[in-house]
């Protein structure tokens, strides 16, 4: 019976790969990231022009702030929450700006960019939005998916989005079950690092 083969979960942490600038890591971490930048940024009401522009500054900050990120298992330490840090005071700024401009301009214009600042600008908390998150974590398994043997992701996805027995999956694939524990297990794993968890 074929297990997995340990060479499959051996790749570099994302996050160092992007510390030390790898354009492939800067690549695959921009796909993953840049819709839900995009979206953070949308959320806030601004024009596409506008969001396009705070998403590129955002992803500025991120290249020249990424080594002081520090991963820790409390929610506090969590990349989005901190990317989501990095967007807010983005957004801040943008908005700061516009109101300055509009100031001098006057009238109900001016009240309403004035004004126009969202809440959840407040909150630490990234905003919730369950399809932002389901998007990312399809994004980030479709990035990770060729990195590992077919038969391991076949067994990952019907153990885990199928939610198919290790037997049942063993028996079909022509694995043990502890095979197919290990394919679930190694790709989690490998998703977690490319989240930045």
């Amino acid at each position: 019976m074929t297990d997995v083969q340990p060479a499959e979960s051996t790749s570099t942490n994302l996050l160092e790969r992007l510390i030390v600038r790898d354009s492939q890591a800067w690549g695959r971490f921009a796909a993953i990231y840049t819709p839900l930048v995009f979206r953070w940024a949308k959320g806030s009401g601004l024009q596409s022009a506008d969001v396009a522009d705070v998403t590129q500054d955002v992803f500025r900050v991120v290249a020249t702030k990424l080594q002081s990120f520090e991963r820790t298992t409390s929610k506090q330490g969590s990349f989005r929450r901190w990317l989501w840090g990095i967007t807010r005071n983005i957004l801040r700024q943008h908005f700061d700006a516009n109101s300055k401009t509009a100031q001098g301009t006057g009238g109900t214009t001016a009240h309403r960019l004035i004004t126009a600042v969202p809440d959840y600008l407040e909150s630490d908390e990234p905003p919730h939005d369950a399809d932002a998150e389901k998007s990312l974590v399809h994004r980030a398994l479709k990035a990770i998916e060729g990195d590992f043997q077919p038969h391991t992701w076949k067994a990952f996805w019907r153990m885990t989005v199928e939610q198919q027995s290790a037997n049942e999956i063993a028996d079909s694939l022509g694995m043990t079950p502890r095979a197919v524990r290990q394919a679930k297990y190694r790709v989690l794993s490998r998703l977690r690092e490319e989240l930045l968890q």
